[in-house]
């Protein structure tokens, strides 16, 4: 009896073992499996398209979807603006949260940023949203001159830090986090485009910052620098009477030093307005016209660009004034402001005012981007300008799109009730031209006709 016990326990005892090895052999191979799977999740991301990675994207050594993205960009003929969202106080806010609350925290930061980015931006227009910067975030989009302007990515940027703030305050209400913004243009012609996406990154934290000694006094220096050797040089563009195919007017187009991060426009306007510069820039560009006016005795109509924020300056008209007065030869009203940039002119005391003051010393007012959004349709209704242009994303394809057809004829509309002339920009074949035709739309100007060239007196007059 005793010894049939003890077999019985021993096949106990070999059964829990054989049992015991199967189960330690299952959790090897479900281990496996695991790791298995995280690998190909991991690696399979390297073939997958860069739409899949645009928030948070991992750093691959075999690939990196920034530079891929920014590459893309650039080959579609687009300029890229690296944008940095910097939080205040982070070392503050984590001590007043602790170690695991301050995990929850910047979960939830990126959270809503991924958010308010999907519904400020359009998609297409996001290359990535990153999150490898210590105390914010950087956001790389695609800029079209034809599609965007300063003011669309400084609004876009409020916009978004508005929503994120005010998310952040309603998840941690004890807390008041504060993100400050910065953003700057990858340099196209530079040896490097990953050296140019991290100087670009670089700069836009230090604007975001505006921190002593670093690349935002190198940015404030070189915007100071050409305006005091006042280093920028203007090219003009054709505007065309539609029926006649004879130049009416030239639009001065404005670039910095050649060679130069600021050489482009984006660019150069940008870091004026972000250092403060803005107003003494665009007066320098009023004054490099009226000196090529003279230098190529041109008698046709001309185009300068100002933003509502300088227009709205008290200093404007007596400045305007002052630099008329060295050129006497030049009459106001070949001038024509062409009022660009979508700016709210909310707050600005003096735009209107300066407007009429403008008018009243015989310069004429052209109002920029008509049809680009429902901002520059109200603004003709406070300014009724003497010229509209109709903006690009209007007229490319026109011929193709009926619904755009349809958009100009109600613009045109629009433009004879306040009595104004229209030109429409970005004219680009053959085909859209003749819907212009067709539409009798007065004036046009694009690459159909003639590419920006220096205003010299063989083609001035």
């Amino acid at each position: 009896m005793v010894k049939k016990t003890r077999m019985m326990s021993d096949y106990a005892t070999i059964y829990v073992n054989h049992v015991c090895w199967l189960l330690r052999g299952m959790n090897l191979m479900v281990r496996r499996y695991k790791e298995k799977v995280k690998s190909v999740l991991k690696w399979g991301k390297i073939v997958l398209p860069l739409s899949t990675m645009r928030f948070y994207p991992p750093q691959f050594i075999l690939r990196n979807p920034v530079l891929e993205g920014v590459k893309a960009a650039f080959q579609e003929g687009h300029e890229v603006a690296v944008v940095v969202f910097h939080l205040n106080d982070m070392n503050e806010l984590s001590e007043q949260l602790g170690q695991s609350q301050s995990h929850q925290f910047i979960k939830h930061t990126k959270k809503f940023f991924r958010s308010a980015v999907e519904k400020e931006i359009d998609k297409q227009d996001v290359i990535t949203l990153d999150d490898f910067y210590g105390d914010g975030l950087t956001l790389y989009i695609k800029v079209d001159y034809t599609r965007h302007s300063l003011s669309e990515i400084d609004l876009g940027m409020r916009k978004i830090v508005y929503i994120v703030e005010h998310s952040l305050q309603k998840a941690y209400p004890y807390l008041q986090p504060v993100f400050k913004t910065g953003y700057m243009f990858v340099e196209k012609k530079h040896l490097s485009i990953q050296d140019a996406i991290g100087r670009a990154q670089r700069q836009a934290i230090a604007m975001a910052e505006k921190r002593v000694k670093s690349e935002f006094n190198e940015m404030v220096y070189l915007m100071k620098r050409i305006i005091s050797k006042k280093d920028i040089k203007l090219l003009a563009q054709p505007i065309i009477d539609v029926a006649t195919k004879e130049v009416r007017a030239w639009e001065m187009l404005t670039r910095g030093p050649t060679g130069s991060v600021l050489e482009s426009p984006l660019p150069l306007f940008s870091v004026a307005r972000q250092t403060g510069l803005l107003y003494d820039l665009e007066m320098i560009v009023i004054e490099k016209v009226l000196e090529q006016i003279k230098a190529a005795k041109c008698r046709k109509d001309i185009f300068v660009n100002c933003t509502p924020l300088t227009l709205g300056n008290i200093r404007f008209t007596r400045d305007l004034k002052n630099l008329m007065q060295q050129y006497k030869d030049i009459p106001p009203r070949q001038i024509t402001i062409e009022v660009t940039e979508n700016d709210s002119i909310e707050g600005l005391k003096n735009f209107i005012y300066n407007i009429k003051m403008l008018r009243l010393l015989g310069y004429k007012i052209a109002m920029d981007d008509t049809g680009a959004g429902y901002s520059s349709l109200s603004i003709i209704s406070d300014i009724m300008p003497d010229i509209i242009k109709i903006d690009r994303s209007v007229i490319q394809n026109i011929d193709k799109n009926s619904i755009k057809e349809s958009m100009l004829k109600g613009l045109m509309l629009v433009a004879r009730e306040a009595g104004s002339l229209v030109v429409a920009e970005g004219i680009e074949n053959e085909n859209e031209a003749s819907v212009l035709t067709r539409n009798n739309v007065d004036l046009a100007q694009g690459y159909f006709y003639a590419r920006p060239t220096a205003l010299v007196s063989a083609i001035a007059t």
